[in-house]
């Protein structure tokens, strides 16, 4: 029997949508069941190469550059094999395994063809509804023990969550970008449509009850560029004026009716005062002087190694050494790894592993630049600004959010031969 008669295009797709669910769910229950998000991309990358050996063909071809820059990123990591010491190459080998999503994915979405609309508008819904139910978990868990956690916000703490606070924080700015373009779109049945608007004004608001920089410095930057969107393209005036006044309304309300929201803008003013002092124990319980403390270490990691770095195995000890020379007074418990993407790879990878490190990642949208993809572009410029607050592709959830999601968004800009009058989540 044929292996196309087996492997048919329509089951194959069926096969790709149920590990797609697998790496969305997983995100968020990573903790119970981690290797969730690792069965999902193994599966994609499976489900691609059995459509190559039945179909004897690469779907995607002719985009072998949009996929095949993403693997870049491996192959940085790959290749740190030559500058790592004898003695971290179990670190070496840790970290390969790690970073196998920028292999996985982009090899089983360029191999097999474009997902049918209606399967993305279900994953981006999906993606939509764990992050209400997440969203909902921390809420109840806050109102158990609102005392503690608003008092921990004092003290550079956030309320618990899963994923992560940081993670979870852009995947919600991320669900409400969703939200909203596939109501603007009209790409919903109407029975949707009002539970979809609800979604989008109970994610904003936990987003402020949450309170993390990260995901509010995202969630604002996405809003002005709608404004600009709305003015510069549509000239739809009012339509930008009114979220303008939500812009600027939502935070004033959450100051006055969250106290997470309004300890954590009093937490950050004390933060910021810590940055300025010269002894390093007095800011080393705050996040943003910790980070400082890391970016000037990771700095002078780098000025000894500036063009291959000193290897991302080897990183940790360096930075130990940096942290002793320029910060003594601080005890080793307080040592952590650059808080920014873009110096983390610099100090591991030199200039060079950031620049073929960079064009690789951020190939795609340049590839897409003329393209309507707004999901993309909110894809990545949450990448793009979470990478300068933290090392977010160090992480499992954190590499699941970045890879997976934007070549979820990606599918949308793919060539497909489906009839489909409907928006193509893109």
């Amino acid at each position: 029997m044929p292996l196309q008669s087996i492997f048919t295009l329509a089951r194959l797709h069926r096969a790709a949508l149920f590990f797609c669910g697998c790496v969305i769910v997983g995100i968020f229950i990573a903790n119970w069941f981690r290797i969730l998000p690792s069965i999902g991309m193994a599966g994609i990358a499976v489900t691609g190469l059995v459509y190559a050996a039945a179909y004897r063909r690469v779907a995607h071809w002719n985009l072998w550059p949009v996929f095949g820059s993403l693997f870049l990123v491996f192959l940085v990591h790959l290749l740190q094999g030559f500058n790592t010491e004898t003695a971290s190459m179990g670190e070496y080998g840790r970290d390969v395994v790690l970073q196998l999503p920028f292999l996985a994915l982009p090899l089983g979405f360029w191999l097999l063809p474009a997902l049918p609309g209606r399967y993305l508008r279900w994953l981006w819904l999906l993606l939509i509804g764990m992050t209400v139910l997440a969203a909902t978990g921390a809420t109840i868990n806050y109102l158990l023990h609102a005392r503690e956690i608003n008092e921990s916000y004092l003290h550079s703490k956030v309320m618990p969550t899963e994923p992560d606070h940081i993670r979870f924080s852009l995947i919600i700015t991320l669900a409400i970008a969703a939200a909203t373009l596939l109501l603007a779109h009209e790409a919903l049945r109407t029975v949707w449509r009002r539970w979809v608007g609800g979604a989008i004004v109970v994610l904003a608001l936990f987003l402020h009850l949450l309170a993390v920089r990260s995901g509010e410095m995202t969630f604002y930057a996405l809003g002005g560029l709608s404004i600009l969107w709305l003015v510069l393209r549509k000239r739809q005036w009012k339509q930008a004026g009114a979220l303008a006044a939500v812009l600027v309304l939502l935070p004033v309300f959450s100051f006055v009716a969250f106290p997470t929201f309004r300890n954590k803008f009093y937490n950050t003013q004390e933060d910021v005062g810590k940055v300025k002092q010269t002894n390093s124990a007095e800011g080393k319980n705050y996040s943003i002087a910790a980070r400082v403390y890391s970016y000037k270490a990771a700095l002078a990691v780098w000025q000894d190694n500036k063009l291959v770095g000193v290897g991302k195995p080897d990183l940790e000890g360096e930075m130990a050494k940096r942290y002793a020379t320029l910060y003594p007074e601080m005890g080793a418990k307080f040592y952590i790894q650059p808080h920014n993407q873009y110096l983390y790879n610099l100090a591991a990878y030199g200039a060079l592993g950031l620049l073929i490190f960079c064009i690789g990642l951020f190939y795609p949208a340049w590839w897409a630049r003329r393209k309507r993809a707004p999901l993309l572009l909110a894809q990545y410029v949450s990448i793009a600004l979470s990478f300068l607050v933290e090392y977010t592709l160090e992480t499992q959830i954190g590499l699941a959010f970045v890879v997976f999601i934007l070549l979820l968004a990606l599918q949308g800009s793919l060539p497909y031969e489906e009839e489909d009058k409907t928006w193509r989540p893109a």
